[in-house]
């Protein structure tokens, strides 16, 4: 039986399952169900992408440059569907790049780890470079559907919003408008930096993750090689959802200056177009090298959360879409 990355064999035995994705998932109900699931938790936070992303964008003289101001501005302007400003763009692109992110993240684990296995290395050590190595694929994979509806996303987040006065009426006019003016190209604007930020923060994210579990196994004293010592469900999600906070917290303090930078040179309008340089020269001329970091709380809290949950229905999923050997 498989709980979480613990795999329940005969005779009370049991270790880590770190992959097995192709050969012991009903992949059909994997897909359809997580789509499900991480449709939901998309729901939950998506707020606090909008929040971050207007907190990024925010000039020196704007009036709303804090977390409360700016979510008190958009319930009282627009109620609380102002809160989820671009989200049937997000929730559409957001289906298959989760299905290529998880495909390639559980095939590349797998073979990660083999090829890390002769090295000898710590347990820990062995976790971070497999699922390093796996998430910085998963997330190159993803990014040709991520980027484009990350740029229409952030758009429509800050229409109206510090200078950005452009009006769109949805998704479809924002790429029809970004066509127009600037082709396809204008849909992957900030591609680089958003292979930049993404990738190494998948990167980052997973490698914590699975490094962070096996040090908190060993301090619960859990070890596959201990015969009858499988842990309860409950210790289970206690050191996944630990596992995922330290990874969210890892990821976001390394990464936000990157997505910082991205999210204004995806957000600037055709009329006036900017380069990474002159982005980088504004930002420290407002707020100096803190102006980075702008947004860094609800990032944190964002990949933290979302990290957190997506890890928990991630191992969920996984559990309840496994086939019986």
């Amino acid at each position: 039986m498989v709980v979480g990355n613990w795999i329940f064999i005969a005779g009370g035995k049991w270790s880590t399952n770190e992959g097995g994705f192709c050969c012991r998932l009903d992949k059909t109900k994997f897909y359809v169900v997580g789509a499900g699931i991480f449709t939901g938790l998309t729901v939950a936070l998506y707020p606090v992408s909008v929040i971050k992303t207007r907190l990024q964008v925010a000039t020196k003289d704007t009036v709303e440059r804090n977390v409360s101001s700016v979510i008190k501005d958009l319930v009282r302007n627009e109620g609380i569907p102002g809160l989820y400003r671009g989200f049937g763009t997000v929730i559409t692109g957001a289906i298959p790049a989760r299905i290529i992110f998880l495909t390639a993240l559980e095939t590349t684990k797998v073979a990660a780890f083999k090829v890390v296995e002769p090295f000898n290395f710590s347990e820990p050590t062995q976790a971070a470079i497999a699922n390093g190595f796996a998430g910085m694929s998963a997330s190159l994979c993803s990014q040709a559907v991520f980027i484009p509806i990350d740029v229409v996303s952030q758009r429509l987040m800050v229409q109206g919003y510090s200078g950005h006065a452009t009006n769109y009426n949805g998704g479809l006019d924002v790429v029809r408008k970004i066509l127009k003016t600037d082709g396809v190209r204008g849909l992957y604007r900030g591609f680089g930096l958003s292979v930049m930020t993404y990738v190494p923060s998948s990167a980052v994210w997973w490698a914590s993750y699975g490094a962070s579990q096996r040090v908190i196994r060993r301090i619960l004293g859990i070890s596959p090689d201990i015969e009858g010592s499988a842990p309860g469900e409950s210790k289970i999600v206690l050191v996944q959802a630990t596992g995922g906070i330290i990874a969210g917290a890892t990821a976001s303090c390394i990464t936000t200056p990157l997505d910082t930078i991205k999210t204004r040179l995806q957000v600037i309008g055709h009329e006036r177009k900017s380069s990474a340089r002159e982005v980088v020269k504004n930002l420290i001329k407002e707020d100096g090298w803190t102006g980075f970091y702008r947004g860094l709380g609800p990032r944190f809290v964002s990949m933290s959360a979302w990290g957190t949950t997506m890890i928990l229905a991630y191992e969920y999923l996984k559990r309840l879409c496994a086939k019986e050997d």
